[in-house]
C-alpha cells in the first residue's frame, strides 16, 4: 500500500486531510512543519505527498528536493491558497507533479497524483490566478494573522480604516471574485 504524506502547518486541515485519505482505504500520516516532515520521511519513504505551499511562514517549496532525494520517485502535489503562475512554475521546476489552489477536494488531490507528466509551458500558463479582490482578501488574511486576529493593528498596517477593514473582513471572496 503506497503512503501518503500530508504537510501543512494547519493542524486541522492537516487531519481532515489525513482522515479523509485514510477513510478511503490509503495509509496516511501528517506532519505540521519541515523538519518533522523531513523525520518521517527518513523513517518511512513516502510515494505520494501532498505539501502547502506556505509552512508557517516559509515556502514549502524548500521540501521538494530534499523529499526527492529521500524517494525519487515520490509524487508531490502542491497545495496553496495563494495561487500564482510563477510559484506554480517553480513548483513544476523542482519537480512536483501537479499544483493546486485551495480549497480542493480530496477526489481532485488525488487525481492530481496520477498526471503521467509534467505539465508542459501551456498547461502551465492556463494555471488562472486569483481575481485582484480575492488577492486582496487573501493578502488581509495573511497580515491579520500576524497580529494574533487584531483588527485594529491589521488596520493601521494596511494604512486603511478600521471600518473598511472589517467590511472586507465579511465579504470573503469566491475563486473568480
Amino acid at each position: 500500500m503506497e503512503n501518503i504524506l500530508v504537510i501543512d502547518d494547519d493542524e486541522t486541515f492537516n487531519a481532515v486531510l489525513t482522515r479523509a485519505l485514510g477513510r478511503r482505504g490509503l495509509d496516511a500520516e501528517g506532519a505540521t512543519d519541515a523538519q518533522a516532515a523531513l523525520e518521517q520521511a527518513q523513517n518511512r519513504p513516502p510515494q505520494r505527498v501532498v505539501l502547502d505551499l506556505n509552512l508557517a511562514g516559509n515556502s514549502g517549496l524548500g521540501l521538494i528536493e530534499p523529499l526527492l532525494a529521500i524517494n525519487a520517485d515520490c509524487r508531490i502535489v502542491v497545495l496553496t491558497g495563494y495561487a500564482s503562475i510563477a510559484t506554480a512554475v517553480d513548483a513544476i521546476k523542482l519537480g512536483a507533479v501537479q499544483y493546486l489552489a485551495k480549497p480542493v477536494d480530496v477526489d481532485t488531490i488525488l487525481a492530481a497524483f496520477e498526471t503521467s507528466a509534467r505539465p508542459n509551458s501551456e498547461e502551465l500558463t492556463s494555471v488562472e490566478p486569483f481575481s485582484v479582490s480575492r488577492l486582496e482578501w487573501e493578502h488581509i488574511q495573511r497580515v491579520l494573522h500576524e497580529y494574533e486576529g487584531n483588527v485594529s493593528a491589521t488596520a493601521r498596517v494596511l494604512k486603511m480604516h478600521r471600518r473598511t477593514l472589517q467590511r472586507k473582513l465579511a465579504k470573503r471572496p469566491t475563486r473568480e471574485g
